[in-house]
């Protein structure tokens, strides 16, 4: 048997630094949200500007981004969009949470009625 040799393959133009940035871009890009999502629930920003914001850059992204040809200049469009992507659920995950924790107190209320009127 023949051995296979593995070594990373690299992309042709590619520089260090791009293919650093082409590694982490997914770490950016959540920090990036969270950093973002904190501040669109603490108040500091926006919400409607927020939405409107992240419409516009996952648009721009899937309308120019992908056929942009510097790697580099791809990989900031693409750690943009998602971020902005993950930042427009954070109202839907708000209004989940929200619904979840009203759900929870009524199945408590009735629970505690059900007891409340047991002991009779």
């Amino acid at each position: 048997m023949a051995a296979v040799i593995e070594q990373p393959v690299l992309e042709h133009r590619s520089t260090r630094g791009g293919r650093w940035l082409r590694r982490n871009r997914t770490t950016f890009a959540v920090v990036i949200a969270l950093v973002e999502a904190i501040l669109l629930v603490a108040g500091g920003i926006n919400r409607p500007l927020a939405l409107v914001v992240a419409v516009a850059v996952i648009v721009g992204y899937l309308w120019l981004g992908r056929q942009l040809r510097p790697q580099v200049a791809h990989d900031v469009f693409w750690i943009a969009a998602v971020s902005q992507a993950l930042v427009a659920l954070v109202p839907l995950l708000l209004a989940v949470l929200t619904a979840l924790a009203v759900v929870a107190i009524a199945v408590l209320a009735v629970v505690a009625l059900v007891v409340l009127f047991s002991r009779r």
